[in-house]
């Protein structure tokens, strides 16, 4: 079962670097009610929040800080080095290049939205964490590891939902409160999902969360993004701070 889960893991995650699975603790089969997903999905109700005729593109042939105008809402400054390492702390928003810019796929400002670059490994945990990610690559210190990806879903739902997933002590609910205001939308990875349902809480995470806008200028519309806080060697579990949702 767990080699035809893995197939159908890869089958679904088209163009997405190699996901293994490994169970060397216990019997307990792969999830039966997971649906993988590569990117959010968003109910038809908010759909004029991703309205291209309202998105503000650069008109550059190859993007510098000086000549785009994408990151003006980021200060003016790039948010990522020439290796598409993040410079900014964690709580400052990213601007990424949208789908109405003039640039390549391949521009500096076009990270998040390329997707996972590392291949992982969703494996059955020791420690009695049930299942875990870890890296089958060396990630370099602020380099993105992958997105936080699942159906968005009102505040009001997220707290319906809430009230079941904490009797069953669960955790998949991230607030898409980055502005520390009222919060309109969460992200429920529960059902839908990528490879971020399967990661786990740290008090000292190895990965940092950010806020970063691709096809919306909605401020309370962020994609969830995780980078590296340190260098992680091949074979390390990835984790962030459950907290931080």
């Amino acid at each position: 079962k767990l080699e035809e889960w893995e197939k159908w893991l890869n089958d679904c995650a088209v163009n997405e670097p190699y996901i293994s699975v490994e169970n060397k603790v216990d019997n307990t089969p792969p999830p039966t009610d997971f649906v993988y997903i590569s990117q959010n999905k968003v109910p038809s109700f908010l759909d004029h929040l991703f309205d291209h005729n309202y998105l503000v593109g650069c008109n550059c042939q190859r993007c510098t800080p000086k000549s785009c105008e994408c990151p003006k809402n980021s200060g003016g400054v790039f948010a990522y080095d020439r290796f598409g390492r993040v410079q900014f702390e964690p709580g400052k928003p990213i601007y990424e290049c949208n789908s109405k810019c003039s640039c390549s796929e391949s521009c500096r400002n076009r990270v998040v939205q390329r997707g996972r670059t590392v291949r992982v490994t969703i494996f059955r945990t020791y420690n009695g964490c049930g299942w875990g990610v870890k890296t089958m690559d060396p990630i370099m210190k602020n380099q993105f590891v992958t997105e936080y990806v699942g159906e968005v879903i009102t505040n009001e739902e997220a707290e319906h939902r809430g009230r079941h997933y904490d009797a069953a002590g669960q955790t998949y609910l991230f607030d898409l409160d980055y502005n520390d205001g009222d919060c309109a939308y969460t992200i429920d990875a529960k059902k839908y999902g990528n490879i971020s349902h399967f990661i786990n809480h740290s008090c000292d995470p190895n990965l940092s969360v950010f806020g970063v806008w691709v096809d919306t200028l909605d401020p309370q519309m962020p994609r969830i993004a995780f980078f590296a806080r340190r260098d992680i060697p091949a074979g390390e579990e990835i984790t962030f701070d459950y907290l931080m949702t």
